[in-house]
């Protein structure tokens, strides 16, 4: 059930290398903050302007992904999975916990020149919205405000242990009820899939498999337009196609990491430079090579330094 962990190790691993830089979208801060400095993986000092975590933690994209993880290690009857993950969810983000504790300055963010960054997570707009629903008791309980990667972070684990297309689209809508959400999701999963699979050009042949697909016309469009400027810089393509969390900005920028990079550490140092929401493109970037390469293809330096490999390093090996 869990051979395929190495995957979701390396979205995690990519993810907590980000971390320390995530959402400092002013270029110039940036530069001057990895100016000079060797490994800006992993950086010490927390520079994301919003809140601030230690160092080897994960975002709170990767953190839902973690929820869904601990769900599938603890589930006796496999059918009670989003049951269980709701409830999770809940524990983990909800009242009582530390990401709930920040809410009320979560809250002032729009409202407020932010000025220093909160002490612990930020606690993510479709998750806010999931809690409240699931305490509805609405049948779909995922947030429908924004269109980010908080459904794909969730269905990574469970994806590459049940490979079902149908379970995996509701475990995205329990967190992030939207089509684009869903169709952005499903296609990193894919792509990822294929790279697991052994294809030298996953990306290709995803466009190849979908060319015709309705359901992912909006996705190869995206991969095309990508695709045409692929020669240009990355922190180019990054700011051109959008920095911030929402698809298919954030999917644009980690498929042109993804095809113009070699190995785990390049692609995801590459997108740690390019500023704004770095961990949810890792989130994709970290497991596509973690696919594409192996388990060997992640730093083992790196895997120690992330707080949360160590339980599932348990079951890899």
């Amino acid at each position: 059930m869990f051979d395929k962990l190495h995957i979701f190790l390396g979205a995690t691993v990519a993810d907590a290398a980000a971390r320390p830089l995530h959402w400092v979208y002013d270029e110039k801060k940036l530069k001057s903050y990895i100016k000079g400095k060797k490994d800006i993986a992993f950086f010490i000092q927390n520079r994301s302007p919003f809140y601030s975590i230690k160092t080897g933690e994960v975002s709170g994209y990767n953190d839902v992904g973690q929820v869904m993880f601990k769900t599938l290690t603890t589930t006796v009857n496999q059918k009670e999975v989003i049951k269980l993950f709701k409830k999770n969810i809940v524990k983990n983000f909800g009242p009582g916990s530390k990401y709930w504790k920040n809410l009320s300055l979560r809250k002032k963010y729009k409202k407020i020149k932010w000025k220093t960054a909160m002490k612990g997570p930020w606690i993510h707009q479709n998750i806010l919205e999931t809690i409240k629903n699931i305490k509805l008791k609405k049948t779909i309980t995922g947030g429908t405000m924004v269109n980010e990667s908080d459904g794909y972070c969730a269905s990574l684990p469970f994806y590459f242990s049940h490979n079902s297309d149908q379970k995996t689209k509701k475990i995205i809508r329990t967190v992030a009820n939207g089509k684009i959400s869903e169709q952005f999701a499903m296609a990193k999963l894919k792509i990822i899939d294929l790279a697991d699979k052994g294809d030298k050009d996953p990306v290709n042949a995803f466009l190849r498999n979908n060319i015709k697909s309705k359901y992912f016309k909006n996705v190869i469009e995206n991969i095309k337009k990508v695709k045409k400027i692929k020669s240009k810089p990355h922190n180019f393509v990054v700011k051109k196609f959008g920095k911030a969390c929402s698809y298919p900005g954030t999917f644009n920028g980690a498929i042109h990491a993804i095809i113009t990079s070699k190995n785990f550490k390049t692609a995801v140092v590459k997108t740690i430079k390019a500023g704004g929401c770095n961990c949810s493109r890792a989130n994709f970037v970290g497991a596509y090579f973690a696919a594409y390469k192996g388990l060997k293809g992640v730093p083992q330096d790196w895997i120690k330094k992330t707080n949360p490999a160590k339980s599932i390093m348990k079951l890899i090996a």
